[in-house]
Protein backbone atom coordinates (compact mmCIF):
# COMPACT_ATOMS: atom_id res chain seq x y z
CA UNK A 1 0.00 0.00 0.00
CA UNK A 2 1.18 3.24 -0.88
CA UNK A 3 1.21 6.07 2.12
CA UNK A 4 -2.06 7.25 3.87
CA UNK A 5 -3.51 4.50 1.99
CA UNK A 6 -6.11 2.48 3.46
CA UNK A 7 -6.81 -1.26 2.94
CA UNK A 8 -8.85 -2.97 0.90
CA UNK A 9 -12.19 -3.55 2.17
CA UNK A 10 -15.01 -5.81 1.12
CA UNK A 11 -18.98 -5.81 2.60
CA UNK A 12 -21.44 -8.62 2.02
CA UNK A 13 -25.10 -8.06 2.21
CA UNK A 14 -28.43 -9.99 1.62
CA UNK A 15 -31.56 -7.61 -0.59
CA UNK A 16 -34.34 -7.20 1.07
CA UNK A 17 -36.96 -6.03 -1.67
CA UNK A 18 -37.11 -5.24 -5.62
CA UNK A 19 -35.74 -2.57 -6.31
CA UNK A 20 -32.39 -0.63 -8.47
CA UNK A 21 -28.86 -1.51 -7.89
CA UNK A 22 -27.56 1.67 -6.52
CA UNK A 23 -30.79 2.43 -4.59
CA UNK A 24 -30.46 -1.16 -2.38
CA UNK A 25 -26.68 -0.30 -2.16
CA UNK A 26 -26.81 3.67 -0.99
CA UNK A 27 -29.72 2.14 1.56
CA UNK A 28 -27.51 -0.29 3.18
CA UNK A 29 -24.81 1.26 2.93
CA UNK A 30 -25.29 4.64 4.50
CA UNK A 31 -21.73 5.87 5.07
CA UNK A 32 -21.52 5.33 2.03
CA UNK A 33 -22.21 8.55 -0.28
CA UNK A 34 -24.32 7.80 -3.21
CA UNK A 35 -22.11 8.85 -6.06
CA UNK A 36 -19.45 7.06 -4.04
CA UNK A 37 -21.59 4.03 -4.65
CA UNK A 38 -22.36 4.85 -8.49
CA UNK A 39 -18.63 5.00 -9.19
CA UNK A 40 -18.17 1.57 -7.86
CA UNK A 41 -20.69 -0.07 -9.71
CA UNK A 42 -18.76 1.32 -13.35
CA UNK A 43 -15.47 0.19 -11.76
CA UNK A 44 -17.05 -3.51 -11.54
CA UNK A 45 -16.81 -3.57 -7.97
CA UNK A 46 -20.39 -4.78 -7.76
CA UNK A 47 -21.69 -8.45 -8.19
CA UNK A 48 -24.74 -9.99 -7.66
CA UNK A 49 -24.58 -13.42 -6.65
CA UNK A 50 -21.22 -13.57 -8.12
CA UNK A 51 -22.16 -12.05 -10.94
CA UNK A 52 -20.04 -8.55 -11.51
CA UNK A 53 -22.56 -5.72 -12.54
CA UNK A 54 -21.87 -2.30 -14.04
CA UNK A 55 -25.17 -1.03 -14.57
CA UNK A 56 -27.11 0.98 -11.65
CA UNK A 57 -30.27 0.50 -12.90
CA UNK A 58 -29.72 -3.36 -12.50
CA UNK A 59 -32.84 -4.53 -10.51
CA UNK A 60 -31.76 -6.89 -7.53
CA UNK A 61 -34.49 -9.43 -6.16
CA UNK A 62 -35.28 -10.08 -2.79
CA UNK A 63 -32.36 -13.00 -1.50
CA UNK A 64 -29.99 -11.62 -4.00
CA UNK A 65 -26.58 -11.52 -2.16
CA UNK A 66 -24.05 -8.07 -3.14
CA UNK A 67 -20.95 -8.31 -2.80
CA UNK A 68 -18.96 -5.08 -2.60
CA UNK A 69 -15.43 -4.31 -3.00
CA UNK A 70 -13.95 -0.69 -1.96
CA UNK A 71 -10.62 -0.49 -3.19
CA UNK A 72 -7.84 1.58 -1.09
CA UNK A 73 -7.96 5.65 -1.72
CA UNK A 74 -5.39 6.41 -3.94
CA UNK A 75 -1.93 6.90 -2.66
CA UNK A 76 -1.50 10.52 -1.49
CA UNK A 77 1.89 12.28 -1.83
CA UNK A 78 0.62 14.50 0.90
CA UNK A 79 2.89 14.98 4.24
CA UNK A 80 0.71 15.27 7.54
CA UNK A 81 2.22 18.11 9.75
CA UNK A 82 1.44 18.55 13.18
CA UNK A 83 0.44 22.30 13.64
CA UNK A 84 -1.57 24.59 15.62
CA UNK A 85 -5.30 24.31 14.30
CA UNK A 86 -8.08 27.00 15.84
CA UNK A 87 -10.73 24.66 16.20
CA UNK A 88 -14.17 26.38 16.31
CA UNK A 89 -16.64 23.37 16.26
CA UNK A 90 -16.27 19.58 15.89
CA UNK A 91 -18.35 16.42 16.22
CA UNK A 92 -17.99 13.49 14.05
CA UNK A 93 -19.53 15.01 10.71
CA UNK A 94 -17.16 17.74 10.64
CA UNK A 95 -14.88 20.36 11.77
CA UNK A 96 -14.86 23.96 11.58
CA UNK A 97 -11.90 26.30 11.85
CA UNK A 98 -10.61 29.75 12.06
CA UNK A 99 -7.79 30.05 9.53
CA UNK A 100 -4.89 32.32 9.69
CA UNK A 101 -3.34 34.52 7.48
CA UNK A 102 -0.65 33.20 5.66
CA UNK A 103 -1.87 29.51 5.37
CA UNK A 104 -3.11 28.25 1.94
CA UNK A 105 -5.97 25.57 2.20
CA UNK A 106 -4.48 23.11 -0.05
CA UNK A 107 -1.16 21.73 -1.84
CA UNK A 108 -0.86 23.53 -5.35
CA UNK A 109 2.52 24.09 -7.31
CA UNK A 110 5.08 26.15 -4.89
CA UNK A 111 2.83 25.14 -1.38
CA UNK A 112 3.57 21.74 -1.04
CA UNK A 113 4.12 22.00 3.12
CA UNK A 114 2.08 24.06 5.36
CA UNK A 115 -0.91 24.37 4.07
CA UNK A 116 -4.48 23.56 6.19
CA UNK A 117 -4.57 19.77 4.80
CA UNK A 118 -1.26 18.78 6.04
CA UNK A 119 -2.33 19.90 9.60
CA UNK A 120 -5.66 18.28 9.20
CA UNK A 121 -4.09 15.16 8.47
CA UNK A 122 -1.94 14.82 11.56
CA UNK A 123 -5.37 16.00 12.85
CA UNK A 124 -7.54 13.45 11.75
CA UNK A 125 -6.41 10.42 10.66
CA UNK A 126 -9.02 9.04 8.15
CA UNK A 127 -9.88 12.09 5.86
CA UNK A 128 -7.83 10.45 3.16
CA UNK A 129 -9.84 10.04 -0.30
CA UNK A 130 -12.57 12.45 0.85
CA UNK A 131 -13.87 14.92 -1.63
CA UNK A 132 -10.77 13.82 -3.63
CA UNK A 133 -6.99 13.00 -3.11
CA UNK A 134 -5.24 16.13 -3.62
CA UNK A 135 -8.18 18.15 -1.08
CA UNK A 136 -9.41 15.66 1.56
CA UNK A 137 -12.33 16.90 3.24
CA UNK A 138 -12.44 20.19 1.71
CA UNK A 139 -15.77 22.17 1.08
CA UNK A 140 -14.66 25.45 0.04
CA UNK A 141 -11.82 27.52 0.33
CA UNK A 142 -10.24 30.29 1.24
CA UNK A 143 -7.57 32.91 0.11
CA UNK A 144 -4.01 32.21 1.68
CA UNK A 145 -4.43 35.96 2.93
CA UNK A 146 -7.56 35.59 3.69
CA UNK A 147 -9.08 34.73 7.77
CA UNK A 148 -11.89 33.05 8.78
CA UNK A 149 -14.45 30.02 9.14
CA UNK A 150 -13.51 27.18 6.84
CA UNK A 151 -15.79 24.20 7.38
CA UNK A 152 -13.98 20.63 6.84
CA UNK A 153 -16.08 16.76 6.17
CA UNK A 154 -14.89 14.18 8.17
CA UNK A 155 -17.39 11.91 6.04
CA UNK A 156 -17.56 11.42 2.34
CA UNK A 157 -21.48 11.55 2.98
CA UNK A 158 -20.79 15.32 4.90
CA UNK A 159 -18.88 16.49 2.25
CA UNK A 160 -21.61 15.33 -0.39
CA UNK A 161 -23.95 17.31 2.08
CA UNK A 162 -22.35 20.63 2.69
CA UNK A 163 -20.97 20.66 -0.77
CA UNK A 164 -25.02 20.74 -2.19
CA UNK A 165 -25.62 22.97 0.18
CA UNK A 166 -22.87 25.46 -1.23
CA UNK A 167 -24.05 24.69 -4.72
CA UNK A 168 -28.12 25.41 -3.60
CA UNK A 169 -26.61 27.99 -1.92
CA UNK A 170 -28.74 27.38 1.14
CA UNK A 171 -25.40 27.38 3.50
CA UNK A 172 -24.59 31.30 4.24
CA UNK A 173 -21.01 33.04 4.75
CA UNK A 174 -20.67 35.90 6.41
CA UNK A 175 -17.82 38.08 5.77
CA UNK A 176 -16.22 41.11 7.31
CA UNK A 177 -13.53 43.74 5.43
CA UNK A 178 -12.51 47.10 5.46
CA UNK A 179 -12.45 49.00 2.33
CA UNK A 180 -11.19 52.07 1.21
CA UNK A 181 -13.79 54.48 0.96
CA UNK A 182 -17.14 54.91 1.59
CA UNK A 183 -19.68 53.81 -0.93
CA UNK A 184 -23.04 55.98 -1.65
CA UNK A 185 -25.42 53.75 -0.82
CA UNK A 186 -25.73 51.91 2.72
CA UNK A 187 -26.10 48.15 1.36
CA UNK A 188 -25.72 47.25 -2.14
CA UNK A 189 -25.79 43.67 -4.47
CA UNK A 190 -22.70 43.18 -7.06
CA UNK A 191 -23.77 40.99 -9.69
CA UNK A 192 -20.96 40.97 -12.29
CA UNK A 193 -19.84 37.73 -13.78
CA UNK A 194 -16.31 36.35 -13.07
CA UNK A 195 -13.16 34.61 -14.37
CA UNK A 196 -9.78 34.53 -15.23
CA UNK A 197 -8.06 37.42 -16.08
CA UNK A 198 -7.05 37.32 -19.79
CA UNK A 199 -3.89 38.98 -19.71
CA UNK A 200 -2.40 38.36 -15.64
CA UNK A 201 -3.04 34.80 -14.98
CA UNK A 202 -2.18 35.55 -11.07
CA UNK A 203 -5.77 37.54 -10.93
CA UNK A 204 -9.36 37.23 -11.64
CA UNK A 205 -11.44 39.48 -13.28
CA UNK A 206 -15.02 40.64 -14.36
CA UNK A 207 -15.93 38.80 -17.97
CA UNK A 208 -19.09 38.84 -20.15
CA UNK A 209 -20.77 35.09 -19.53
CA UNK A 210 -20.11 34.78 -23.24
CA UNK A 211 -16.77 35.24 -22.75
CA UNK A 212 -16.40 32.96 -19.90
CA UNK A 213 -17.33 34.45 -17.01
CA UNK A 214 -19.42 32.63 -14.06
CA UNK A 215 -22.36 34.03 -12.31
CA UNK A 216 -21.11 35.66 -9.09
CA UNK A 217 -23.16 38.07 -6.69
CA UNK A 218 -22.27 39.44 -3.42
CA UNK A 219 -24.30 41.57 -1.11
CA UNK A 220 -22.67 44.18 1.05
CA UNK A 221 -23.86 46.54 3.87
CA UNK A 222 -22.18 49.22 5.61
CA UNK A 223 -21.26 48.74 8.94
CA UNK A 224 -19.15 51.27 9.88
CA UNK A 225 -18.07 54.52 8.53
CA UNK A 226 -14.52 55.09 9.46
CA UNK A 227 -13.57 58.78 7.79
CA UNK A 228 -12.13 57.52 4.88
CA UNK A 229 -12.56 53.78 5.28
CA UNK A 230 -15.37 51.66 6.04
CA UNK A 231 -16.24 48.31 7.96
CA UNK A 232 -18.18 46.56 4.95
CA UNK A 233 -20.50 43.21 6.01
CA UNK A 234 -20.26 41.11 2.60
CA UNK A 235 -22.46 37.83 2.17
CA UNK A 236 -21.37 35.25 -0.60
CA UNK A 237 -24.50 34.29 -2.69
CA UNK A 238 -21.97 32.59 -5.04
CA UNK A 239 -18.43 31.56 -4.16
CA UNK A 240 -15.81 32.47 -6.93
CA UNK A 241 -12.02 32.67 -6.21
CA UNK A 242 -11.36 36.47 -5.12
CA UNK A 243 -14.69 37.10 -5.74
CA UNK A 244 -14.91 39.83 -3.06
CA UNK A 245 -11.76 41.25 -4.04
CA UNK A 246 -12.56 41.85 -7.03
CA UNK A 247 -16.41 43.06 -6.75
CA UNK A 248 -15.04 45.65 -4.46
CA UNK A 249 -12.54 46.68 -6.50
CA UNK A 250 -14.77 47.24 -9.60
CA UNK A 251 -16.73 48.99 -7.51
CA UNK A 252 -14.12 51.47 -6.70
CA UNK A 253 -13.41 50.07 -3.46
CA UNK A 254 -10.53 47.58 -2.83
CA UNK A 255 -9.76 46.11 0.49
CA UNK A 256 -7.69 47.74 2.54
CA UNK A 257 -4.38 45.71 2.33
CA UNK A 258 -4.70 43.99 -0.83
CA UNK A 259 -1.82 44.38 -2.96
CA UNK A 260 -3.07 41.70 -6.43
CA UNK A 261 -6.10 43.93 -6.44
CA UNK A 262 -6.03 47.39 -4.84
CA UNK A 263 -3.07 49.90 -3.88
CA UNK A 264 -1.85 48.89 -1.41
CA UNK A 265 -1.37 51.57 0.34
CA UNK A 266 -0.08 52.22 4.20
CA UNK A 267 -2.69 52.66 6.57
CA UNK A 268 -0.32 52.70 9.85
CA UNK A 269 -0.45 48.89 10.74
CA UNK A 270 1.30 45.74 9.37
CA UNK A 271 -1.23 43.94 7.36
CA UNK A 272 -0.60 40.30 7.05
CA UNK A 273 -2.83 40.63 3.87
CA UNK A 274 -6.16 41.65 2.38
CA UNK A 275 -8.19 42.86 5.67
CA UNK A 276 -11.13 39.97 4.44
CA UNK A 277 -12.05 38.08 7.80
CA UNK A 278 -14.84 35.00 6.77
CA UNK A 279 -16.71 35.95 10.00
CA UNK A 280 -19.75 33.52 10.07
CA UNK A 281 -20.76 29.88 8.61
CA UNK A 282 -24.61 29.04 8.73
CA UNK A 283 -25.32 25.47 7.26
CA UNK A 284 -27.59 22.64 8.02
CA UNK A 285 -25.88 19.61 9.90
CA UNK A 286 -25.33 17.25 7.20
CA UNK A 287 -26.37 14.48 9.92
CA UNK A 288 -28.73 15.91 12.44
CA UNK A 289 -29.93 18.21 10.04
CA UNK A 290 -30.20 21.28 12.33
CA UNK A 291 -29.08 24.87 11.55
CA UNK A 292 -25.50 25.45 12.67
CA UNK A 293 -24.25 28.80 13.25
CA UNK A 294 -20.56 29.50 13.80
CA UNK A 295 -18.43 32.76 14.46
CA UNK A 296 -15.08 33.35 13.64
CA UNK A 297 -13.35 36.10 15.94
CA UNK A 298 -11.10 38.09 13.85
CA UNK A 299 -7.75 37.89 13.99
CA UNK A 300 -5.30 41.19 15.87
CA UNK A 301 -4.29 42.63 12.78
CA UNK A 302 -7.70 43.70 11.89
CA UNK A 303 -9.34 44.66 15.36
CA UNK A 304 -5.86 46.30 15.40
CA UNK A 305 -6.64 48.40 12.12
CA UNK A 306 -10.39 48.58 13.47
CA UNK A 307 -8.76 50.56 16.84
CA UNK A 308 -6.25 52.73 14.78
CA UNK A 309 -8.99 54.11 12.44
CA UNK A 310 -11.57 54.66 14.80
CA UNK A 311 -8.98 56.62 17.20
CA UNK A 312 -8.01 58.47 14.15
CA UNK A 313 -11.76 59.51 13.25
CA UNK A 314 -12.56 60.21 16.72
CA UNK A 315 -9.48 62.98 16.33
CA UNK A 316 -10.67 64.46 13.41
Amino acid sequence: MGKNQEPEKFITFTAEKKQRLDLALSQSLNTISRARLQSLIIEGQISINGQVCTTKKTLVNPGDTLEITIPPSKSLDIEAEEMPLDILYEDDSLIILNKPAGMVVHPAPGHQGGTLVNGLLAYCHDLTGIGGVERPGIVHRLDRDTTGAIVVAKTDLAHQHLQRQLKEKTARRDYLGIIYGVPRTPTGTIDLPISRHPVDRKKMAIVPVNEGGRESRTHWEIKERLGPYSLIYYRLETGRTHQIRVHSTHIGHPLVGDTLYGAGRSVGVNLPGQALHAWKLTLEHPKTGETLTVTAPPPESFTKLLTILRLRLSQT
